[in-house]
């Protein structure tokens, strides 16, 4: 199974990292916060599963094609609204 890529949503600055590498992340948790124009984003992906590999750190400057990580997908169907 390949790994699912998770990309930056927007321009701006990493100002928290919410997860680290090999942790279990659920459906919509916040991974990371990335600040643009004076607001903060949340960063969250509609899957759960292993974060495999974290390519960025606070501080870093991204943009919507930066890759911020890789997760493994445990393939689990949760509801949530």
């Amino acid at each position: 199974m390949r790994p699912e890529k998770i990309i930056s949503p927007c321009y701006g600055e990493v100002t928290e990292v919410l997860v680290q590498n090999g942790e279990y992340v659920y459906e919509w948790e916040p991974l990371f916060v990335i600040r643009r124009d004076g607001t903060e984003s949340k960063v969250a992906v509609g899957i759960s599963g292993s974060l495999k590999k974290l390519y960025i750190k606070k501080g870093d400057k991204v943009s919507p094609a930066t890759l911020l990580a890789e997760m493994e997908d445990d393939m689990v169907i949760s509801g949530s609204d």
